[in-house]
Formats: structure tokens, sequence, C-alpha cells
């Protein structure tokens, strides 16, 4: 299975110099089976610069919303298959208990915020709300299970090929300045991450920032590397970085706090453009 990143930032994201190792896009990310068969989770701005690597002869694609806050939405309009004709594309969400899935990206896709709207996009589209249950694309195997964020959030296990990887990008398990809960099988999107060979998890605050945050859906660094401990991964990516730190600052705040919880896992700094291949 690969894993390649096009975009780690969280809320609006930032570009130039600062942020020249880490990138400036939003959270996208791409994950192929060896079959061939591809998900994009999440439609960042990242999902741009992906579209424009999708031809014609792509076949089917799949993108997988996380949750429908802006940043992960704001570049589902200016994804290339959305506007190829007949192109088979497939949009997952989460459900809500007042709207639809296409009720709710109608309000994002319409006038006056986008020109055109959702169902007059020329690609054949399908919409699907997250299933309780594990459901199959192709060679991949995916669960989704709501997690700790504002609004309904899920975080998804993908497994093939004898691998597997969480996403957890917004995501807050912790609920407080405290340490994680004692009982991890009560803890907020533990079955999801269990035993997974790479998590790829919210990393958005430092801890001098969080007592400011606390309940915003986001996570610290030692938060996310805690989390990561209870739940056997192999390996942590961090992700969803704050817009406001520049690639130092995170080099900082991880360094300082891999110090602080010395990790038993291998710890992956999420950049833009990263790819990763997980191995049997």
């Amino acid at each position: 299975m690969k894993v390649r990143l096009w975009g780690t930032r969280g809320s609006v994201g930032t570009s130039g110099p600062a942020s020249a190792r880490y990138g400036g896009n939003t959270s996208c990310v791409e994950v192929q089976a060896d079959d061939g068969t591809r998900v994009i989770l999440d439609a960042g701005t990242g999902i741009r610069a992906l579209g424009a690597t999708l031809g014609p002869e792509t076949g089917r694609v799949d993108v997988m919303l996380s949750h429908l806050h802006m940043d992960h939405v704001q570049g589902l309009g200016f994804f290339r298959p959305l506007d190829q004709p007949g192109q088979e594309v497939h949009l997952w969400g989460p459900p809500a208990l007042r709207q639809s899935l296409e009720e709710r990206l109608h309000r994002y896709l319409a006038p006056p915020l986008f020109p055109v709207r959702l169902c007059e996009m020329p690609c054949e589209l399908h919409l699907h709300e997250f299933p309780r249950h594990p459901f199959r694309i192709g060679g991949l195997t995916i669960q989704v299970a709501m997690v700790c964020h504002p609004g309904p959030t899920v975080g998804l296990r993908i497994e093939a090929d004898g691998t597997s990887l969480a996403y957890l990008p917004d995501h807050e398990p912790c609920l407080g300045p405290g340490e994680l809960p004692e009982e991890p099988d009560w803890t907020s999107g533990f079955d999801i991450a269990r035993d997974v060979d790479l998590l790829i998890h919210d990393s958005q605050f430092g801890c001098h920032q969080y007592h400011r945050h606390v309940g915003w859906g986001h996570c610290t660094l030692d938060h996310a590397l805690g989390f990561a401990a209870m739940t056997g991964a192999r390996r942590l990516l961090t992700f969803h970085h704050d817009p406001r730190h520049d690639d130092d600052a995170l080099d900082t705040l991880l360094a300082e706090a891999c110090a602080r919880q010395s990790p038993l896992f291998e710890v992956i700094p999420g950049r833009e453009g990263m790819l990763l291949e997980l191995a049997r």
C-alpha cells in the first residue's frame, strides 16, 4: 500500500518560504493498494494538484471526507475529475441527523460561494454516507468510526496487502490538558487506530497552546504520541499542522515532544509531497 501526502496543514494553510519543507496545502492524502485501487482522504487545497495527475485512464475515483469543515473541502470545486464528462467519481462523507451529505455539500458547491453547482458537474457523480460496517473498494477494506471533533467527524482505517493505516486528521482524544484515559477502549478513535502500521494523526498544538483551545477538536504533539503508544501503532505521522507554525517551529515542537515522551515507535513529520510505502 502506498501513501502520498498532498496537503498536511490545518485551517487555511500557508505558502511560501516559511513552508518550503512542510508545505502549505490543507488536508489531502492519496492511498493506493497494490492492485491499483485508489482512495483520496479529504479534499483540502492539496486535492487540486492531485487531480491534475488523474487522466481519463484513471477509472473510478473515490474521495472520502472525514468531515465537512472548510479546510477539508475547499479544494473540491477545483478537483479536475469532477469536471470531466463521464468520469466516475464517488464522494463519501459522515452522516448527519438533519441533512443528507448532498444537502451539506450543496451549501459549499453553489452560488454565491462557488459558481458551479455540485449537480451541474459533468462527471458521473455518486454520493455515499459512510456505513457503520466495514466495506470494500477494490483491494482496500475501509472502516470508519465517529471521533471527537466538532460536527459529524470520522476517523478511517484502511487495510490492504497485509498492511493497515489509520487517518485521524482532526481529533482530540484527551479533552483536557491531563493524561490520556486509563481505559483505552473508551478513548475516541482507539478501535480505528489499534495496531496499525501507520497512524496519520492530528498534531496541531504545542503544550503551551493547548490550554486555550481545549474542546476545539485538535491535539497536542504529546497527546498524539501518547495516543500512538496506547494504540500500538508502529509509526506515527504528524499531520494537520498549525498554519501559524513555520518549518523551524514545527521541527522544534516535534523534537521537544519526542524528548519528553521517548516514543518506542518511528515518528515521521508529515510533509507535503511525501510518499510512503507500507510493506507487509
